[in-house]
Parts: C-alpha cells; sequence; structure tokens
C-alpha cells in the first residue's frame, strides 16, 4: 500500500465531518436579531382551529409612550412592541373558487398575542368546553362571536388578549395584513400565535415577518443580561491574562510546552468573551445580527471547549510534568477532539443562527446528544489519566508532584461535582418551566457553565504558574527506574566524594582484588554514614 493509500481513511473521515458541518449549517433558517421570519409555512389543526406559532419572547414594558409615531419608524427608543411586516396569507386555489366574488369578506385569519399568565383565555376552557372556536350556541349566549378564536378579556386590561384580524376579499388567493405595531405596557412573555376557524382555508400558508421590540434595543429580553455578562466576563479573561503573561514574561527561561497550551486557551476565552459581547451589543443597537461576527464567535467557542477539554487531558495524563511526551496516543487524542469539535460547531451553530425564540424546543436534542456523550467520555478518560499519573508518581515518590496533581484532582472532583448538580438543576428549570415563564432568570443557565471553565483555568494557572524551581516541572523519563529529583539530595563535594572512591574500586578490580573491593564499598558506606553524624 502507498503512503498516499495510508491518509485515505483519515481523509475520508473529513469529509464525512465537513459533509455533516454543511448539512447542519444550510438546515439552519438565518434570522436577524428578534425578527420572526415565516416562509410560506402552513398551519397545524388543533381541535376545530388551525394555529400557526409566530413566536414568543419575553418583552419589558415600554419606558414611554409616543403614539405620534408612525408604524414605520425604526428609531424610536424607549417602546416595547410586536411589529408585523408584510405577513401574507395564501390560500388554496380550490377555496377561493368557493367563494362569492362579490362578497367583501369571506374568511379570516386572526393574528392573537397573549402574556403567558392569560394563555387560559384563549379558547373555551374558561366556558369548560374544549372548543377553541366559537360555535352558534356559545355565540347565542353572548360570550363569542361565531367564526372567531374564543377570547375571555381581561377585565383589568380590556384590549388583552390582542386581536388582530385580516380578511379575504371575494375569491382573492392572497391577502396582506396592514403594517402596524402593538406597544406593550407590561412586563412579560408573550407568545403570538395566527389562527383561523373556517374549515375551508384548510392548506393556507403564511409569509413575511414580525419585529420584537425592548425598550433599549432588538434583543430579545432572556439575552439582554447575557450581554452584560459576557462583558464582565472579558474583563476577567483580560485581568487573567495580563496576570499570567506578566508571569510568563518574568520566568520566560523556565517555560514548560505545556504553558503555551494554558496561554492558548486564555487568549481564546478572552476573544469568545469579546465576539460574543460585540455580537450580542450590535444585535441590540441595529436590529440586525452580524453573521461573520456571529460565526466567529460560535468558531471560536467550539474551538475553545475543545482545547479546555484537551488541556485537562493531557495535563492529567501528566504531559510536560511527568512524561515530555504523549507518544502513540497523540493521533487518538487528536481524533478524538476533532470529533467533540464538530459536534460541539454543529450544536452552537443551531443554537446561535436558527431562529431566535424564547421558547425552548426539542428540535436539538440530536445535536446535544453527541456532546453530551463525548463530554463523558472525556471525564472518564480525565480521571482514569489522573489515577495512572497519580499511582507512578507514588511508586516515584515524588512529593511535590504528588501533592501538586492530588490539588487538581480534588479541584476537578469539586467542578464534577457542581457539573452534575446543575444539570440536574437545569434539567428541574427546564421541566417546570415549559412555556419559559422565568425567562427573567433563564440567563444564569448558559452564564454558570462559562464561570465554571473560567474558575476551572483559574485553578490551572495557578497550580502550574511558571516557576523559579525549574525541578518543579522536570518530566520523568518512562523507564521504571529512574531517581526523581526529590527523591536523594546530594552536596557537589559527596558527588565528587562517591565519583574518587568508584574510581578507586574500578582500578582495583582490574587488579583482581574481589575482596578488597568488597571492603572498600563497606569503607564507602562508613564514611557516608560518618558524613550523617557530623
Amino acid at each position: 500500500m502507498t503512503g498516499e493509500d495510508t491518509h485515505f481513511p483519515a481523509k475520508l473521515q473529513l469529509g464525512f465531518f465537513l459533509g455533516f458541518l454543511l448539512i447542519v449549517f444550510n438546515s439552519i433558517v438565518q434570522v436577524e436579531s428578534s425578527i420572526h421570519e415565516y416562509r410560506n409555512e402552513g398551519f397545524i389543526p388543533q381541535s376545530d382551529a388551525f394555529f400557526f406559532h409566530g413566536g414568543s419572547e419575553g418583552l419589558f414594558a415600554s419606558k414611554v409612550v409616543d403614539q405620534a409615531s408612525s408604524p414605520e419608524n425604526k428609531g424610536y427608543k424607549g417602546r416595547s412592541f410586536i411589529r408585523f411586516e408584510s405577513v401574507t396569507f395564501v390560500r388554496t386555489k380550490e377555496s377561493a373558487e368557493k367563494q362569492n366574488a362579490m362578497q367583501q369578506y369571506t374568511s379570516a385569519v386572526e393574528a392573537i398575542i397573549v402574556e403567558v399568565k392569560d394563555r387560559g383565555r384563549i379558547g373555551g376552557s374558561y366556558l369548560k368546553t374544549d372548543a377553541i372556536c366559537c360555535n352558534t350556541s356559545l355565540a347565542k349566549e353572548g360570550h363569542c362571536k361565531v367564526g372567531e378564536v374564543i377570547i375571555q378579556k381581561n377585565l383589568d386590561n380590556p384590549e388583552w388578549p390582542k386581536r388582530i384580524k385580516t380578511f379575504f376579499e371575494g375569491n382573492s388567493e392572497e391577502v396582506k395584513m396592514s403594517m402596524q405595531s402593538v406597544d406593550i405596557d407590561s412586563t412579560g412573555m408573550y407568545y403570538l400565535y395566527f389562527m383561523f376557524c373556517d374549515p375551508s382555508l384548510k392548506g393556507t400558508t403564511i409569509s413575511g415577518r414580525t419585529v420584537w421590540k425592548n425598550p433599549d434595543g432588538y434583543l430579545p429580553g432572556k439575552m439582554i443580561p447575557l450581554m452584560t455578562f459576557y462583558g464582565f466576563m472579558s474583563l476577567a479573561y483580560l485581568v487573567l491574562g495580563l496576570g499570567w503573561l506578566l508571569r510568563f514574561v518574568q520566568l520566560w527561561r523556565d517555560i514548560i510546552q505545556l504553558h503555551y497550551h494554558i496561554t492558548a486557551v486564555i487568549a481564546l476565552g478572552m476573544l469568545e468573551m469579546a465576539l460574543w459581547y460585540f455580537d450580542y451589543s450590535n444585535l441590540n443597537s441595529t436590529g440586525v445580527r452580524p453573521m461573520g461576527v456571529t460565526l466567529w464567535a460560535v468558531t471560536f467557542t467550539a474551538v475553545k471547549k475543545t482545547l479546555s477539554r484537551l488541556l485537562l487531558l493531557v495535563v492529567s495524563m501528566g504531559y510536560g510534568v511527568v512524561k515530555p511526551t504523549l507518544g502513540a496516543i497523540t493521533s487518538k487524542i487528536l481524533i478524538f477532539g476533532a470529533t467533540y469539535f464538530l459536534a460541539c460547531e454543529a450544536l452552537e451553530l443551531y443554537e446561535h443562527l436558527g431562529n431566535i425564540n424564547d421558547f425552548s424546543g426539542k428540535t436539538k436534542l440530536v445535536l446535544v446528544l453527541p456532546v453530551v456523550f463525548l463530554d463523558t467520555c472525556f471525564i472518564l478518560w480525565i480521571f482514569s489519566s489522573l489515577s495512572s499519573t497519580l499511582e507512578k508518581l507514588q511508586i516515584r515518590r515524588s512529593m511535590a508532584k504528588l501533592e501538586l496533581y492530588r490539588k487538581f484532582t480534588n479541584s476537578l472532583a469539586i467542578v464534577v461535582v457542581l457539573s452534575i448538580a446543575w444539570i440536574g438543576y437545569e434539567l428541574y428549570f427546564n421541566a417546570t418551566d415549559p412555556l419559559s415563564e422565568l425567562w427573567r432568570i433563564a440567563w444564569i443557565i448558559p452564564a454558570f457553565w462559562a464561570v465554571l471553565a473560567y474558575s476551572l483555568l483559574v485553578v490551572i494557572c495557578i497550580l502550574w504558574a511558571p516557576s523559579r524551581n525549574p525541578t518543579r516541572y522536570t518530566n520523568l523519563e518512562e523507564t521504571g527506574n529512574e531517581t526523581d529529583e526529590e527523591g536523594v539530595s546530594l552536596t557537589s563535594s559527596g558527588v565528587k566524594v562517591a565519583g574518587d572512591m568508584v574510581a578507586k574500586v574500578e582500578r582495583k578490580e582490574r587488579k583482581g582484588g574481589s575482596s578488597t573491593t568488597d571492603h572498600v564499598f563497606v569503607g564507602v558506606g562508613e564514611d557516608v554514614e560518618e558524613d550523617k553524624r557530623e
């Protein structure tokens, strides 16, 4: 087999990985800011109605009310609103032909905006019925109008839940919703549904978009605290980087290869946080997400996560301290790292370039599972390597290095316990908040992982900081019978005396005096013991 043929499997694997990423990237519906785009999507039947979920976000109440501003004005500040832009409904040709061309209004589609706490006001549940649409019997009782979605008005705010009707005219197949904005006067999680009750409209599609804005910008409510958080984390990484760089420059003669790896992780973390802050800030101020910056931020996040895990793994294996190289296992580590990077990149692309909703769906489960599986493999591999490294250091009685790795093991164990506890809390949080009613504190979920990763990096920087004692990180050869620098300490005079005595022994051995040799070694032992007593 030629050298070119031996690289074929690796190239084939890389091709599969790149193809997988391309498929994931192409499947993502790219959006700008809090702009929810509808691209000829259909309505879903439920009970006696058809509905389409137009979006859901946490919105803060408007700070000012300026009724004079036109709906087309995109620059007004302090107002929170949902704006309908170019929303178009298209019914089937068969449905349109059944209508009277001379009739002004034939069928209606309703846009309904409801705060999550008032979700029970949509439909007939308060009337002890499963119906969503009003029928003749309910209409006779005065609860609603025939053909409309049943809505129980809020007595404290009669205009909510908000209903906006759009009518088809005659036998036309298409109707466009008038451009308008709905001001948000109360902070909460808002849902937008497009619904119709006329069965003849089955097959109708929707296209266009809606723009959701908070008082201080276009950033969705759940993401607003994250912008501030990324700003603080950028400063935290900057402080850590400056401290590490100062130590690095002062003791550059004692730098080992591992220190360069730690430097790379710190630099990546700093860039990652800065890019996310810039991405969120630009999105908030302009309403347009800078896709290039977002792609870089997503990629830096995936690279940093991968290198962080690889750093933990090679440190656990004793690289740079116990062993000078990783040997044949290097290729396995690189393949595992590349696999994790691609899985993480696919998940990050889906989460940050997909449709922005404060409502968490289940569609990303397929992308989450590989990352969780690989993270579990990393943890098992890391602790298995740590156990092996600690055992070697105990056998060699390398006490200083043993203490170093014990501290690292304890720190890592604390991180794992915290991670498991937080995963449990995250599962509980999502299970008890399916409608994202706790959207104002949901930012702490991703923030915790960022803080935990930063804390572990700080621990590694402290434990493996460049030292004036170069033997602190001197690696041991894998021969099995070496003597560690901390095992025996000899003075320069003692080394010289021992060297002279061994030379004398060798000369007398060449003369054939075996009994004299024994006598000499006994003398050396007695001299050493005497030196110790002195």
